[in-house]
């Protein structure tokens, strides 16, 4: 993206053989990686919400616009309006109005007088029209001028340019500055869809969608001849005209759908019309709208070999030919300016909310991730694509896989004995530099609009820069805040200088990102008083996915009574606390035993204890398994436990999984940590005294032998489940998504 940035800021100072081997050999660098999105990107097929099909029901529309973009292109204008007439179509010829031509008031008579419409190509076609907020403000007010002045309602930007919220300032019916796909554009994000669409103006007093639409230019006949002036429109040096913002309700957008003539036959070198064609029949199967934008400065009209800046004529008409022969009288051949009225007379009007695409990173287990997934499945939900790079797990064979909008990329397997510093901070490393090179060449492939970080580490959020260096937004996602995390995992006391290092990159990294999200409050007051200030800050609770941890019918019946722990097996999560309190629960309830689901650098260590207590056949292990199929385990549990140590990173982690069992319905012990009576009270929960083995088996023998207090619990537990499930938060994660992709750099 930034080599064809590159190229249009130098443009104006190379030679054209020399600009035109550039671009081709950027526009045949980019081809190789972008296939699957170009020329046909199958996610642009589905229709706005609201859409109603196509006038008198056309299959589809087909839409012929031009840009003048010097005296050659307009030189050729009444060539190219004669050839289309005599195939017996229509189309649009955009005008620059102060560029290198200055375009006759007789030639816009004569393409109005013979059913052609004229619109306003930029201002000055030199790429800097969206330079600065305030400067496209103080050239909207000329623009304007053209507009009324040549009796136009449509608008596209130089360069495919494009900024839809800053085009509220002009005064137009309809803007075709985008495209549903193509990466050769300096400006890559596409609108990725093959229908046009209504920009609502949020700042409009009329918001209400069945509110009157009129032209711009409503009061001159279509076909009548604009007044002559001298052009461009007079105007003192350096004058400034009055920024305003016209209380317009929105306009429509036409994204051309079709590749430009100067990509297919210029920078790629096409001989032939096969990607037109190809890109026409599927537009048409989905019953889109083929727009396509040809440049009369590149067509050669005569006869024998193009010269090298055209392409023959001929290909133009082949198009043309074809789309008769192959489509007969199936397609609607209307105006830029005649689709745009069409949309916006039509109630209610297809609004049409751009998919993202977000890149997740995660030094985790995807399937075995509750909170990644859910965000990535939220957003797949609605419609936005999702890039998942993350670990392989001990039993997953398949580097990808795709689940709907979701492509999961697994990059790295982990060893999960970590015993010391340096076999921790190897592997984590070794992600980060594939991760980096991963995602960097994903978004130059096609750009992200977000890329969302989790830890732990934090400084996994670095492996966004090149997304970031152009643009994008970056999220970063407390999972467990790191300095405390890392001195509880290996001990290492709170005034060392790793510590002090790790609070150094906890803030370098908050810096780095745009915004941080925490999984609970009182990590939020710690985070905000040492590494980011609060604005920049909010709190998503880890709360439980109510369609997947929902009370449901026990599957088993085999007499036993299961007492269930899924998660880590770290320290900080009192695994052995439990194993010994076990010890009596056990004495006391034969047919119990203590199922223990999940991977960490404490189970060889677990094992080993279950033996020397004689548990062996009693305390199970099982390996981690993917988060449905974990919850249909909960279920069946009798008994959830979760022992974290208070005096460990454990006091302030808030615990998932205790509104997982809560949600399943299942009765859950939980230690009494500062994180946990932060959130919870004896009501719903059963409290023991953190570290406390023998504490902690006399409250799991209360709940599991007191039946009518259990079920108290478990209704208390339920009901405040479900008024904190995920799926009441869900559109505060997307709120916050679409706020950072809208505020994004072009």
């Amino acid at each position: 993206m930034l080599g064809n940035r590159l190229y249009y800021e130098l443009k104006p100072y190379l030679p054209w053989r020399l600009r035109m081997s550039l671009r081709r050999m950027l526009a045949r660098r980019k081809l190789r990686t972008c296939k699957d999105v170009w020329p046909i990107d199958e996610t642009a097929a589905r229709p706005p919400d609201g859409w109603p099909g196509w006038p008198d029901g056309k299959k589809f529309a087909l839409v012929l616009t031009h840009d003048i973009e010097g005296p050659e292109g307009l030189a050729k204008c009444r060539q190219l309006m004669q050839l289309e007439m005599e195939l017996g179509f229509r189309s649009s010829f955009n005008f620059i109005p102060e560029g290198d031509y200055i375009v006759p008031p007789e030639l816009r008579a004569e393409l109005a007088q013979n059913g052609f419409e004229v619109g306003v190509h930029d201002l000055h076609h030199d790429g800097k029209l969206y330079r600065s907020r305030r400067d496209f403000a103080e050239k909207a007010v000329w623009i304007n001028r053209y507009l009324k002045d040549w009796g136009a309602v449509g608008f596209r930007s130089g360069f495919m340019f494009h900024n839809l919220d800053w085009l509220h300032d002009l005064e137009i019916l309809y803007d075709t500055s985008t495209f549903d796909t193509d990466p050769f554009e300096p400006q890559p994000d596409g609108a990725n869809t093959i229908f046009p669409f209504w920009v609502p103006n949020p700042k409009s007093e009329t918001r209400d969608s069945k509110s009157e639409i009129r032209d711009p230019q409503s009061t001159i006949p279509s076909h009548s001849a604009p007044r002559s002036h001298v052009a461009p429109l007079s105007r003192a040096r350096g004058s400034r005209g009055t920024l305003h913002a016209p209380s317009r309700p929105g306009y429509v957008e036409l994204p051309y759908t079709l590749p430009q003539d100067s990509t297919l036959f210029l920078n790629l070198g096409e001989k032939t019309i096969d990607i037109w064609k190809q890109k026409l029949d599927w537009v048409a199967k989905h019953g889109g709208m083929a727009l396509v934008n040809v440049h009369p400065d590149y067509l050669n009209f005569e006869r024998g070999e193009p010269a090298p800046r055209t392409a023959a004529a001929e290909l133009y008409v082949e198009l043309l030919e074809y789309a008769r022969e192959r489509h007969g009288n199936t397609f609607w051949q209307p105006l830029a300016r005649e689709v745009a009225r069409f949309v916006a007379t039509v109630q209610p009007r297809p609004v049409y909310r751009k998919h993202r695409r977000v890149c997740m990173l995660t030094y985790s287990y995807y399937l075995g991730d509750t909170r990644v997934t859910r965000y990535a499945e939220a957003l797949a939900e609605r419609g936005d694509h999702v890039d998942v790079v993350a670990l392989r797990g001990p039993l997953e064979l398949r580097l990808r896989e795709t689940f709907g909008n979701i492509d999961l990329f697994r990059i790295q397997k982990r060893e999960i004995k970590e015993k010391s510093k340096l076999s921790y901070l190897l592997p984590l490393l070794r992600f980060l530099a594939a991760s980096s090179w991963r995602i960097a060449r994903k978004h130059a492939r096609q750009p992200y609009d977000l890329v969302h970080i989790h830890n732990v580490p934090d400084f996994l959020v670095f492996a966004a820069w090149w997304p970031k260096l152009n643009g994008t937004k970056v999220i970063l996602d407390i999972h467990d805040i790191v300095p405390e995390f890392f001195g509880s995992k290996f001990a290492v006391p709170n005034k060392s200088l790793t510590i002090r290092l790790l609070k150094v990159m906890e803030r370098a990294s908050a810096s780095f990102a745009d915004h941080v999200i925490l999984p609970n409050h009182l990590w939020l007051e710690k985070y905000t008083s040492r590494s980011a200030p609060p604005e920049k800050c909010s709190v998503m609770i880890n709360h439980a996915e109510r369609q997947i941890f929902f009370p449901r019918l026990r599957t088993r019946n085999d007499g036993k009574i299961i007492i269930l722990f899924p998660g880590g097996l770290q320290w900080h999560q009192g695994l052995d606390i439990a194993i010994r309190a076990f010890t009596k629960v056990s004495a006391n309830l034969p047919q119990a035993e203590f199922h223990i689901y999940g991977e960490g650098s404490m189970k060889d260590s677990l094992v080993a204890l279950s033996n020397e207590l004689g548990l062996d056949g009693k305390v199970r292990f099982f390996d981690m398994v993917p988060v449905r199929q974990i919850a249909e385990l909960m279920a069946n549990a009798d008994l959830g436990v979760v022992p974290k140590r208070a005096n460990s990173f454990g006091n302030e982690a808030y615990s998932t999984k205790i509104m997982e069992f809560m949600s399943l319905g299942v009765p859950v012990v939980v230690s009494n940590t500062k994180i946990d009576r932060y959130y919870f009270d004896d009501s719903i929960v059963q409290f023991f005294e953190s570290g406390n083995p023998d504490a902690l088996a006399e409250a799991m023998l209360d709940v599991l032998r007191d039946g009518e207090s259990r079920r108290q619990m478990v209704a208390r537990a339920s009901e405040y489940a479900a008024r904190n499930c995920w799926e009441s938060h869900k559109a505060d994660y997307l709120a916050l998504v679409d706020s950072h992709c809208e505020h994004g750099n072009r």
